[in-house]
């Protein structure tokens, strides 16, 4: 016989059922991508959401139903990812005001936390779009407040709130012609039909809180956060002299020995860092192009031992009053080479994250933390980190955060230029905004999936040519795509072409084809540089 109340144990086992349920299929959910391209990360983004939101109630010393609500709500508003793990973060925020206020929880509290949910949800996005993650949750507050009415049950409730979400969720194609061009339903709708979906299992007797899914909370943040750092020990940084220095050829013959790397200089001099796990060979390959100087190693993983075991908390607190600035900058990007060219602009800091792997809200206030001004330029330079951006701005009451909304990296480096220290902030910010619609953003990257856009007929595999996020062209031919790209680009004009290639386009490749579109357009003035970037080939800029 079913309790009429929920008890804050069963809240919980709820939230680690729908963060289990979520996180087993969010590949599925990643790729009910609009576009086939391979950065579809909207199930990544709202798992790792809501793994944040069970990792703060994993560690209540005291579960009450006031620190339920209050530590999901936390967890999921500072772990935040992409578009779609803000809006879920609201989604929490609404939800858990109606528990956080309440002194029990039943159908008819469950129906109005649902209903308050997408009300939060809603007022947080500035232009709400039907056919998506809101039309899912509004469609469930619908269901819970119907079931509600009926009987005062809160797994009939939950019950009716998911069959109504799974019914819009259908309808979603029919809402956006992009979807249905696609072939897919909404991305963000289905992650938020599996949370439900899971947290009515656990009601249901379907699923069992144990302690190793406890444990896998506890330990997949840190696994997220360092997998990718830590696959490389050593960070390795020195400085080399000599004559006819090379930094193509030194970049070449060291890319294989780790990630992250840098390399800047000029004939002369040669500046190298590195993330390996082979520091010696990186210094053997070095000194046979000169003298080496200033050489330094570092064991990350113990860095991080000691900073981690340090606690998060006082990382994000700490505050330097000496060094405090009047005006920074942070930048977010992916690639060792874009990394470079934003902070040769200007950047003071730059988050590392792009497709498939959005910063977190957590991540960008720490970041606008360390940087320590009175004023912080946040350049997103991805669609999906801008809303992370607005809400790491909202929290933050020490700092007056600006948030440029650019959405691919060229428009964080235009912005970057168009930025004048000598001139007011508001000048600033007027002028940066106005700097980003003065460029134009090409990539190629490649299909994951057959689809139809734009009329065009796409095969799994197939290289695509995107101008200002349209797919334009495709084909089987780097140099073919790459002409109708930039031909493309060219009828709105422009006279400067900047091309950055990415972590799998070898230096000779990309001379290969700079040298092709220096013949095919010779009214161009080009310039090819290393990004580093991963998944597209190529990114242009045209200006």
């Amino acid at each position: 016989m079913q309790h009429k109340y929920l008890e804050p144990l069963q809240l919980k086992a709820m939230l680690l059922a729908g963060f289990e349920n979520l996180s087993a299929n969010k590949q599925q959910v990643d790729a009910l991508n609009v576009f086939p391209v391979p950065d579809g990360d909207t199930g990544t983004n709202m798992s790792l959401t809501v793994q944040a939101a069970a990792k703060e109630v994993e560690n209540l010393k005291d579960l009450q139903l006031k620190t339920f609500a209050q530590a999901a709500a936390t967890g999921a508003l500072m772990g935040a990812r992409g578009n779609s793990g803000v809006i879920l973060s609201q989604l929490f925020r609404g939800f858990t005001q109606v528990l956080e206020t309440a002194d029990k929880v039943d159908g008819v509290i469950l129906a109005k936390a649902f209903q308050s949910a997408s009300e939060v949800a809603y007022r947080a996005v500035i232009k709400p779009v039907e056919g998506t993650i809101l039309t899912v949750a509004k469609a469930a507050a619908k269901g819970a407040r119907e079931a509600a009415a009926q009987e005062n049950n809160y797994e009939k409730v939950i019950s009716n709130a998911l069959q109504y979400a799974q019914k819009a969720l259908d309808k979603t194609p029919t809402m956006l012609p992009a979807l249905a061009q696609a072939g897919v339903v909404d991305a963000g709708g289905k992650g938020l039909c599996l949370l439900i979906e899971g947290a009515l299992k656990s009601l249901s007797g379907e699923w069992h809180s144990t302690e190793s899914l406890t444990s896998e909370i506890k330990e997949l943040e840190t696994k997220e956060k360092v997998a990718q750092s830590l696959e490389f020990r050593y960070c390795t940084e020195l400085i080399i002299k000599g004559l006819n220095l090379s930094q193509d050829l030194t970049r070449k013959a060291l890319e294989k020995l780790g990630d992250s790397l840098l390399v800047v200089g000029n004939a002369n001099v040669t500046k190298i860092h590195i993330h390996t796990n082979h520091p010696g060979k990186v210094l053997e390959y070095a000194v046979t192009q000169g003298t080496l100087h200033d050489i330094k190693i570092d064991n990350m993983e113990e860095q991080h031992q000691e900073r981690y075991l340090a606690g998060k908390d006082e990382d994000l607190e700490e505050v330097n009053e000496t060094t405090l600035k009047d005006v920074g900058i942070l930048g977010v990007c992916a690639g060792s080479g874009l990394a470079e060219i934003l902070q040769s602009l200007g950047a003071d800091l730059i988050v590392h994250g792009g497709q498939t792997m959005n910063p977190s809200t957590e991540d960008l206030v720490a970041g606008i933390k360390e940087i320590n001004a009175k004023h912080i330029f946040v350049l997103p330079n991805n669609k999906n980190i801008i809303l992370a951006a607005e809400q790491a701005k909202s929290l933050l009451e020490d700092v007056e955060v600006h948030v440029i909304p650019t959405k691919k990296f060229p428009q964080g480096m235009t912005a970057l230029v168009a930025y004048d220290p000598e001139r007011p902030i508001e000048e600033n910010e007027k002028r940066m905004k106005e700097a980003i619609n003065q460029v134009q953003t090409g990539e190629i990257t490649y299909a994951v999936r057959e689809s139809q856009y734009n009329g065009l007929e796409i095969q799994n595999g197939e290289l695509l040519g995107i101008v200002n996020a349209n797919i334009i062209t495709k084909g089987n031919n780097m140099w073919d795509v790459a002409k109708d790209l930039v031909s493309s680009m060219l009828d709105r004009g422009g006279e400067l072409l900047t091309v950055f290639y990415g972590s799998d386009i070898e230096a000779e490749e990309a001379d290969d084809l700079f040298k092709e579109l220096q013949k095919e357009f010779p009214e161009l003035e080009i310039e090819m540089h290393y990004g580093g970037q991963p998944l597209y080939y190529y990114i242009f800029a045209l200006e």
